[in-house]
């Protein structure tokens, strides 16, 4: 026995056992064609040298709630379990969709089945008179309570001290401190200075998403934390926190990759994580493009910056301009002045020669170099300098080279989905070009709410649910902070 999605190649397969087993109550082919290619639903067959059976489930992502749509097994092929079977696959499925509870409908006179679903755990809420015509069979509404995981995430790489506390799927709480007015007094983030505002922000942290969560450590299931990349000391505060969180309470505790964290950020957002995706992950520390074949098992880092990252460059030229840290909010409100066509800045890694070595890396010192150059000469020759026309030109070469690069990953691995996350995503003209430029390539976009995009603690509870839903085993106590983790690394152990 196999048990394994249908295709559209099974349809002739599954209309000849629909139209046996139901007769005049049979699904239209068209209809049975359209539930197995839809976005939201997922059918599954069961196979003994060939289809005997068949059984589907309908999940909108942001309902928290699955359907059974249909279970049918072959006449020759009942009373053997198959049933049961492609039952639980549903309902594991459902689980692992976020979902909180699963219903389905079963005829009143089908005995056997209702018992199936009551040993499986559904209870009957509702009954629908006459539902199934012609017959005029009532039909029993029956519903299954899932326990999805509550799971709080500790997230403390930079400068930001973020617990976030998720149920499956669902965001319970979100809360941040951040110590980034602590770094402006320096113009950057203070390693030792970010270590030590976390350990004076997160037990109020902590109390502040328990109560904004309405819970206590006691209706926490799990602990996870980011272990990198980031900032070692800064890592290692919330790495202590989370250990002595799991400690105290007898939790399990999941260490997990701050960057894949972004990317599960999207499940809180849209109610689940559609893959294949490129993200792209722009913000003061990194800037790293992504393919996500699956969250868990399969992140490739397509490409990476080999100097500064786009925030840090964001952050030098606002410098340069004489703006305050942080220097992204700020180059973006004197831009929306100024001419991004007035002067041609570079587009670092972005010549045919660098296709080959450095298709998907990213260079933004010789942006930064050009911009300082720029504003040098134009002060040591008094020339006129508009600052607007500086901004908005070093702004619109960022954006430039972050789609370019994005979109062509998109097109070179056929993807047709680009998942932004990162604080630099708050720049309003890189999420105006991403809007059009996806557009015109056919591409979905996905952008977080900016509480999600930004370093959280929401992200790393997401990621950490995954992997409880998924079955994974938790990490041990002996990992550390890892301020070079790779991204191929989703789970510390």
């Amino acid at each position: 026995m196999e048990i394994k999605k249908l295709s559209q190649h099974d349809l002739v397969a599954v209309m000849e056992i629909e139209a046996d087993l139901f007769g005049a109550e049979a699904w239209l082919e068209t209809s049975m064609k359209s539930e197995i290619n839809g976005d939201f639903t997922h059918y599954f067959g069961v196979f003994q040298e060939g289809l005997v059976g068949y059984a589907g489930l309908s999940s909108v992502p942001n309902t928290f709630v699955s359907d059974i749509q249909t279970i049918a097994i072959a006449k020759s092929h009942q009373a053997q379990g198959l049933g049961r079977a492609l039952a639980e696959s549903l309902v594991a499925k459902a689980r692992a969709l976020g979902s909180e509870a699963v219903f389905l409908e079963v005829r009143a006179d089908n005995e056997p089945a209702i018992a199936l679903y009551e040993k499986l755990g559904f209870t009957q809420i509702d009954i629908r008179k006459k539902y199934y015509q012609p017959s005029g069979v009532d039909a029993l509404v029956m519903r299954l309570e899932v326990h999805q995981p509550i799971v709080l995430g500790v997230e403390s790489s930079c400068d930001e001290t973020g617990i976030g506390i998720v149920k499956g799927n669902r965001l319970l709480a979100n809360a941040l401190h951040s110590s980034m007015d602590e770094h402006a007094k320096f113009g950057g983030v203070v390693p030792e200075v970010a270590a030590r505002a976390h350990l004076e922000a997160m037990q109020p942290t902590i109390e502040r998403a328990l109560k904004e969560a309405q819970l206590s450590m006691t209706d926490i299931d799990a602990i996870a934390v980011a272990n990198g990349p980031g900032l070692a000391g800064a890592l290692m505060v919330g790495i202590g926190a989370a250990k002595a969180l799991a400690i105290a309470n007898d939790k399990p505790i999941y260490a997990v990759n701050h960057l894949v964290g972004h990317v599960g950020a999207d499940v809180l957002e849209s109610g689940s994580v559609t893959l294949p995706t490129i993200a792209l992950l722009v913000s003061g520390g990194h800037t790293s493009l992504l393919l996500v074949r699956d969250l868990l098992d399969d992140v490739e880092l397509l490409g990476e910056t080999i100097d500064d990252a786009a925030g840090e460059a964001f952050d030098k030229v606002a410098r340069v301009l004489g703006l305050p840290y942080p220097g992204g909010p700020e180059i973006d409100k004197l831009a929306e002045t100024g001419d991004p066509k007035a002067i041609r800045f570079p587009r670092g890694l972005s010549l045919p020669k660098d296709m080959v070595k450095h298709r998907f890396d990213f260079s933004f010192s010789g942006l930064k170099t050009a911009v300082a150059r720029h504003v040098e000469k134009a002060e040591d020759q008094q020339l006129p300098l508009s600052k607007p026309d500086v901004a908005a030109s070093f702004r619109e070469a960022a954006v430039d080279v972050l789609l370019t690069k994005a979109i062509n990953a998109c097109e070179r691995y056929e993807v047709k989905r680009l998942l932004l996350g990162g604080g630099v995503v708050a720049n309003a003209r890189l999420r105006q070009q991403a809007k059009l430029r996806c557009e015109v390539a056919g591409i979905d976009l996905r952008i977080p709410r900016f509480s999600l995009c930004t370093d959280n603690g929401a992200m790393i509870a997401s990621l950490g649910a995954q992997l409880v839903m998924a079955g994974r085993e938790p990490s041990s106590l002996g990992f550390g902070a890892e301020s070079t983790l790779e991204v191929t690394k989703v789970q510390s152990h």
